[in-house]
């Protein structure tokens, strides 16, 4: 078999009937009927259930400690955000974050698990300066083309009031990175107008998207999120623009999130969530009418904020539907939907999904249907990434 001219025979797109697909390079070429006598180049898909691969919208790969001796957590049973970026400062030098070993390590989790690609966050500030974007560099030379990887230059520590990040932020813009980050300007840096000047700034300029990470509660989250979807149109930023976590929306009155939602799908300003267990439901489907694009992340993994993660979107998107109530069969699916082709839009593709002309990133899971994937969230069998077999059986082969 060639690694990239082959066809994968016998698998059943989305649990329909056996079907073989043809992949040339990286992409898909033809999608047809399964034939009775597959080719010795072949890849026998023994009819297992197919999806795309998983897209991991929100994830910090610079933060693990992965494939180091287990670190105990220590900081306090009442934690804040205020807190924990204080912790990890405090404490990262000692377990070498960032470094890219452990880079390497957690992408290759991602792969085990069936992500092929990822929009990540990586920490910039006056202590690390470029070094975690540096750190992901050198661990993408070790598994190649096998993951795609999107790059979020994040400030974790605040921007205004660590005076130099914005020009750190500006560098990293200018270095390659994707997106630049910002963290509650409410709270973190006090200042909501100043903070968002300067990241918003940045982007027009340098021509970078945005990914902010809202925490904030009552009145001043909602103020937050009117002033990214205000700005993100009067920028000319449409589609280029996403906010993580807001975990106030799904507290608001219902017509408080009705407008929240129908600004976002104005302003073109996608949605990513980590279906964190205690946080209120989003108005999800609202999102889905309105077309706003909606993502599911791991967040961190093993890191000095928690010592949980395993880089397995599907078991986000098993968070999601729990967190969300979710039963009947098109619901559970809808999940799945959400971990892979409604990820598109989070890494630059156009359409992610089982298709001809898509890039071949493929998952085959021993599986009834969908539903029963979500449900048990099994083992994956086969991974493919852009044409190449990079996992089998749950062994990484990058």
């Amino acid at each position: 078999m060639s690694d990239r001219h082959y066809t994968l025979t016998n698998v059943r797109p989305w649990g329909a009937d056996p079907m073989d697909i043809v992949i040339e390079g990286e992409r898909i070429a033809d999608i047809r009927p399964a034939t009775a006598s597959p080719g010795a180049s072949d890849v026998d898909g023994g009819g297992l259930l197919a999806v795309p691969g998983f897209i991991n919208t929100h994830s910090h790969v610079d933060k693990s400690w992965w494939g180091k001796p287990w670190v105990s957590y220590t900081y306090s049973d009442h934690p804040t955000v205020e807190g924990w970026i204080a912790n990890e400062r405090a404490q990262r030098g000692k377990y070498d974050i960032p470094n890219a070993a452990s880079t390497a390590s957690v992408l290759r989790e991602f792969l085990r698990h069936g992500t092929t690609a990822t929009r990540t966050h990586i920490d910039v500030d006056l202590e690390v300066g470029l070094r975690g974007l540096e750190c992901l560099q050198a661990a993408l030379k070790e598994v190649g083309d096998a993951i795609q990887v999107k790059t979020v230059a994040f400030p974790q520590d605040g921007v205004l009031r660590r005076p130099g990040v914005l020009k750190l932020l500006d560098e990293a813009a200018q270095a390659g990175a994707d997106y630049i980050g910002g963290l509650d300007p409410g709270t973190i840096d006090r200042d909501v107008e100043g903070q968002l000047d300067g990241l918003f700034d940045i982007a027009v300029t340098r021509g970078v998207g945005l990914d902010l990470h809202l925490h904030d509660f009552g009145s001043l989250g909602v103020y937050e999120f009117r002033q990214v979807i205000r700005r993100t149109i009067d920028a000319g930023l449409q589609g280029r623009v996403n906010i993580s976590h807001g975990f106030v929306l799904g507290t608001l009155p219902q017509s408080v999130q009705e407008e929240i939602v129908e600004g976002l799908a104005e302003a073109g300003v996608s949605w990513t969530t980590v279906a964190m267990g205690g946080t209120a439901p989003l108005p999800w489907q609202q999102m889905r009418q309105r077309s706003v694009p909606l993502g599911l992340g791991t967040d961190g993994i093993r890191d000095l904020w928690s010592p949980f993660g395993d880089g397995d979107l599907l078991r986000i998107a098993y968070q999601f539907a729990r967190l969300h109530g979710l039963r009947h069969d098109e619901k559970l699916t809808n999940a799945v939907e959400l971990a892979t082709r409604g990820g598109a839009h989070f890494v630059g593709r156009n359409v992610h999904d089982l298709v001809v002309g898509a890039r071949a990133d493929i998952v085959l899971l021993d599986a009834e249907n969908v539903p029963d994937v979500l449900v048990r969230c099994p083992q994956r069998r086969l991974v493919i990434s852009g044409g190449r077999v990079v996992a089998r059986n749950g062994e990484v082969l990058v």
